[in-house]
């Protein structure tokens, strides 16, 4: 037989059933400890469209993602809070990285049609992403603060008073402008103490000071570090906004949202709130 002829030895199937090593009779299986059969059923289309399945889950696998975020993102305020950057970086990374898997999410809902969407839209009701409550306090944690946001929960106490108690705590920001002070920096009192429940106001005072932390990285690497770390947060919120704006714009043009909001005027309009203006305005004045 020639070289070329040759056959390889196929492999003999494996029959997991003769791995000694997996434990089939376990106290706690793989779906119980992720409590799959609860989780797998919370996908009720209500319609009976076929397309109404992907937008639930989704929008579901969305809010998930956003409970991580939460996590995250507060557990790197209370670390910035108690001067420990560096595993405020490691989370704030991760939220990063979850951002983009909710970015890309889009790539999958822009394979829903007009048509697709119609056939199931009415079905909705008044419901909207508007009304996340999970998304809302991520804005206010990153400080987009907003008291008037608070009036769409008040029918549901318990998520009306967590909402409420982090408008009126110090954002990501305010936290890590606390920690420039702390670090020697002169920031102005109505900065570092003020209402918390309003928006942020810029300040040239914070301004220079990021300017100063940029104009010598090697000396202030945490600080300009934290500063990359909150961009990129941004950055990526950003990028989910427009990414949701023309996903809807494709899918139903500029007809008005469920729920009362204008639809893609809204989300427009969404593209241009900041969450820390000095770190995008010290860009042009370096």
């Amino acid at each position: 037989m020639s070289h070329s002829d040759e056959r390889p030895t196929p492999r003999s199937a494996v029959n997991l059933e003769d791995e000694t090593r997996v434990h089939w009779d376990q106290d706690m299986s793989y779906g119980e400890y992720l409590q799959l059969e609860p989780l797998l059923a919370c996908q009720q289309p209500l319609s009976g469209a076929h397309d109404e399945m992907l937008f639930v889950v989704i929008h579901q696998v969305s809010e998930l993602w956003l409970k991580q975020c939460l996590h995250e993102a507060h557990a790197a305020a209370r670390h910035i809070a108690a001067d420990q950057l560096r595993p405020a970086f490691k989370m704030l990374s991760r939220v990063a990285r979850i951002q983009e898997q909710m970015i890309q999410a889009w790539e999958v809902l822009v394979t829903m049609t007009p048509s697709d969407y119609a056939s199931f839209r009415d079905s909705l009701g008044q419901s909207s992403g508007f009304q996340s409550y999970q998304y809302r306090e991520l804005e206010f944690l990153l400080g987009n603060k907003h008291p008037g946001m608070l009036r769409a929960h008040r029918a549901h106490p318990a998520r009306f008073e967590r909402l409420a108690a982090v408008l009126n705590a110090p954002s990501l920001y305010d936290v890590s402008l606390q920690l420039l002070a702390r670090r020697g920096f002169d920031l102005p009192d109505a900065v570092l103490e003020r209402d918390w429940s309003q928006p942020y106001s810029a300040s040239a005072a914070v301004e220079a000071v990021w300017a100063e932390i940029y104009a010598d990285t090697e000396g202030y690497w945490e600080l300009y570090e934290l500063a990359e770390k909150l961009i990129d947060t941004e950055y990526n919120f950003h990028k989910w906004r427009f990414s949701h704006m023309k996903t809807v714009e494709r899918i139903i043009g500029h007809k008005s949202g469920t729920g009362g909001t204008s639809g893609v005027g809204y989300l427009q309009k969404a593209l241009e709130l900041t969450f820390f203006p000095e770190l995008w305005s010290v860009r042009t004045s370096l």
